[in-house]
């Protein structure tokens, strides 16, 4: 019998020491970069060091027995994953530098400082951030528009940006968690296999004790004493012709977000009302910012509206604190943190086809001996994936289907599974510097995420939450019908 030699052999399972090399490599040079240049990591020494760390995925993925092109081919998909969060950090880019220049962003902090007060800042952003997800079901669209607002109210009162994008993202993350127009709420009662409005009242279990408690921290993290605004409402009124007339962007934003249009849509006719507001009650902003004197009126309010869009708005006022509000945004200044969710994901897309994820689960698998830990293993994994493949969606999705014979094998209701995906692949995205989630968040808020990470409470105490309630056996329903053991 012939035998065909162009036939490659079947690709073998990697050893534990293999598939733990890409991991121990990208630990080794994130952390060597964090080290060697502090937050400007994300500006391209991460990269680098997130395509050393692939480089290393694909030498071990062919000695498993994959060729190059499968792994190419994998690593392209999964960048294929992320062109839509690329799309919406342009839209927010433009958004951002729209919003600052039409006066927008301006009002939303002319107002909340004459609202909002530090003694109750910090819980107050997070109760109105998450309000305002459940409401639309996206922690992104709330962040790219209120969260903007709301840090630059903070930076105004002289808090903490730090702990404000911690308040911004713990509410956000609430909403997105629990919201029936959340995309991961609706993927992780899905893949687990439960009915969505079920899932959702099981989340409540572990979302509402950690949004009290960390709306109790915040309260008491507030900044106690009088505070007089008075000096920077007027520069502001000085500088620029706030009213309320300048929120409607906002609310084209939320109306359509409401209305359940996709986020890229949203955001992005969010700017260009923004734009458009600009031009029609501050045109000789608009045409100043355009800096072309020798274009005739129209055409130089096209150049200043446009320039924003892509380039961010220059704020030139003469006040030091509202040129530096006031001045940001553009799809240009998305263009690093871009770069950091496409080599991210490219990564991820070579350790999941050479099994690096497959293989480093198995082990934790095997050792559950209790129903608490198989909760606690699902959570510890997903984590460990959000970290490893730099996307919520697969960190949802490939525990989940790793995990959900061993939850079947112990007779455990659907449910069980989907809750805890959602309390820990969701919230967790955006604690981690390189994944999707993180790398917007750092982007759109203006804060590093290792600098906000210690402050979002909400997110870190979900999964605590989670595993804490299992160990106690709080919540773990049974199926209704024995389920089969593990294929």
């Amino acid at each position: 019998m012939a035998v065909d030699v162009d036939t490659p052999a079947a690709p073998r399972r990697l050893t534990l020491i293999e598939a733990a090399l890409p991991i121990v490599a990208l630990v080794l040079l994130v952390g060597l970069s964090f080290f060697l240049f502090g937050d400007a990591g994300a500006k391209g020494p991460n990269q680098v060091a997130l395509v050393l760390a692939a480089m290393v995925a694909l030498v071990i993925g062919r000695r498993a027995g994959y060729t190059s092109d499968q792994l190419r081919d994998a690593a392209i998909a999964s960048v294929g994953t992320g062109v839509s969060a690329i799309f919406i950090l342009f839209a927010v880019g433009a958004l951002t530098g729209a919003w600052a220049m039409s006066g927008t962003l301006m009002a939303m902090v002319y107002y909340g400082l004459q609202i909002l007060s530090p003694n109750y800042f910090y819980m107050t952003t997070a109760l109105i951030c998450g309000i305002v997800a459940f409401s639309i079901g996206s922690s992104w669209t709330v962040a790219g528009t209120i969260g903007i607002g709301l840090v630059g109210i903070a930076i105004n009162m002289e808090l903490s940006p730090a702990v404000t994008v911690g308040a911004v993202i713990s509410g956000a993350y609430f909403g997105d968690k629990s919201s029936p127009l959340s995309d991961t709420a609706n993927l992780a009662a899905a893949v687990g296999g439960a009915e969505l409005y079920q899932h959702l009242r099981e989340v409540l279990w572990t979302s509402v004790p950690a949004l009290a408690i960390t709306l109790l921290i915040y309260f008491f993290m507030g900044s106690p004493g009088d505070f007089d605004a008075s000096e920077k409402l007027n520069s502001i009124r000085d500088t620029f012709d706030v009213s309320l007339v300048h929120f409607l962007p906002l609310v084209v934003v939320i109306a359509l977000a409401a209305l359940r249009f996709p986020p890229f849509t949203t955001i992005m006719l969010g700017a260009l009302s923004g734009a458009l507001l600009a031009v029609v009650a501050s045109p000789e902003r608009v045409i100043a910012f355009a800096a072309d004197p020798d274009l005739p009126a129209p055409l130089a309010l096209l150049k200043g509206a446009w320039l924003a869009l892509a380039s961010g708005y220059t704020s030139t006022t003469g006040y030091e604190a509202i040129d530096m509000l006031a001045s940001r945004g553009g799809m240009e200044r998305m263009l690093d943190t871009i770069w950091l969710i496409i080599v991210a994901l490219a990564f991820g897309g070579v350790v999941e086809k050479a099994g690096v994820i497959e293989r480093l689960i198995a082990p934790v698998l095997g050792a559950v001996r209790s129903n608490g830990g198989l909760v606690a293993a699902t959570v510890g994994s997903t984590v460990a994936t959000n970290a490893v493949t730099a996307d919520q969606y697969i960190a949802i999705v490939l525990p989940g289907r790793m995990f959900k014979g061993a939850f079947q094998q112990r007779g455990l209701a659907p449910v069980v599974l989907s809750r805890s995906l959602g309390d820990s692949a969701t919230v967790t995205s955006a604690l981690i510097p390189w994944n999707s989630c993180g790398a917007f968040m750092a982007a759109t808020l203006g804060v590093s995420t290792v600098a906000y990470a210690p402050f979002t409470f909400f997110n870190v105490l979900s999964p605590l939450i989670s595993v804490g309630l299992a160990a106690l056996g709080v919540r773990m329903l049974k199926a209704t019908a024995p389920g089969p053991g593990p294929k």
